[in-house]
């Protein structure tokens, strides 16, 4: 976690990233990434732990198109609290292209879940991490997906690795389908035998759960940009290998929060270890994708 204070602004991506070098899939989906401000529109949150530097839309899209990634997810963070209009307005200038992850309160009305549905918006995503706000109970999240499942939206999960023990063991009871972020955020410096990512694997023999392949470079916590991440790629590999139709993949950009700014266009060519595969490459970046989040065809 970054500890500085909210008058510094903290640089968390590269202006120029490294061209990839693997050519990716028509309609690849990148299906985890957060924009940011410009603040003098759409306000940063009293309540975020810092200050990211300014990561609109229109960089977003330019880093999309350097990569070869025509549709995206955006996901809503603490950075912008659950004021939401920063997505909205990205989802409107992305032509069908882009879509959203909502951040709501626990007690959102079905009408609000309604508008956000029709705008875009196919999930709303709960946070446990200790180092955002949050402090939702899971049985409560479980409680509210019958009214996501009334709107067309299903529910993504943030948690620290221990928590699958606990709050995963809640998410098979919900009504809609659940994605799980960056794998669980395992320490991928533990291998695939530690109980935390066997209990990931356990949970995903439930078929409307899902996992994104997203984090390799937080989850090996001993790496840096440049070294390809080879832990954290075995792991994403494993679990592309084992659930192929319940993987999807993102780059997490601008990486808020991390140790380190990773190259997104090592992120990008690590897919070839990830799902080496063309078949495999397919699912995780075009079908699994337009299958979760229903893009326009």
């Amino acid at each position: 976690m970054n500890t500085t204070s909210l008058d510094t602004v903290v640089q968390t991506y590269l202006d120029q990233p490294r061209l990839p070098k693997l050519v990716l899939p028509a309609n690849a989906c990148d299906s985890h990434v957060h924009v940011f401000g410009p603040m003098s529109r759409f306000a940063y949150s009293p309540l975020r732990q810092n200050t990211p530097a300014e990561a609109p839309k229109e960089k977003l899209f330019a880093l999309h198109a350097k990569m070869g990634i025509t549709r995206c997810v955006i996901v809503q963070s603490m950075t912008h609290g659950t004021d939401n209009a920063v997505i909205e307005d990205a989802i409107e200038a992305g032509g069908g292209r882009y879509l959203g992850v909502a951040l709501v309160e626990m007690g959102v009305s079905d009408e609000e879940l309604k508008r956000l549905a029709g705008r875009g918006f196919r999930a709303v995503r709960f946070n446990f991490m200790k180092h955002l706000a949050g402090g939702h109970d899971v049985a409560d999240v479980v409680k509210l997906t019958p009214r996501l499942a009334a709107v067309g939206m299903h529910l993504q999960v943030h948690f620290e690795s221990l928590l699958v023990h606990t709050i995963g063991q809640e998410l098979p009871k919900s009504a809609v389908p659940v994605v799980i972020d960056h794998m669980g955020r395992v320490d991928a410096t533990l291998g695939e035998g530690h109980e935390d990512f066997q209990a990931l694997m356990k949970l995903l023999d439930h078929a409307h759960l899902h996992v994104k392949v997203s984090g390799i470079d937080r989850i090996e916590s001993t790496s840096r940009a440049g070294s390809g991440y080879p832990l954290g790629v075995k792991l994403a590999a494993r679990l592309v290998e084992k659930f192929p139709d319940q993987c999807v993949w993102g780059l997490d950009w601008p990486h808020p929060n991390h140790t380190h700014i990773p190259d997104d266009g090592e992120l990008v060519d690590a897919l070839s270890e990830i799902a080496p595969t063309p078949k495999q490459l397919e699912k995780l970046l075009v079908v699994n994708p337009q299958r979760l989040y229903q893009f326009p065809v």
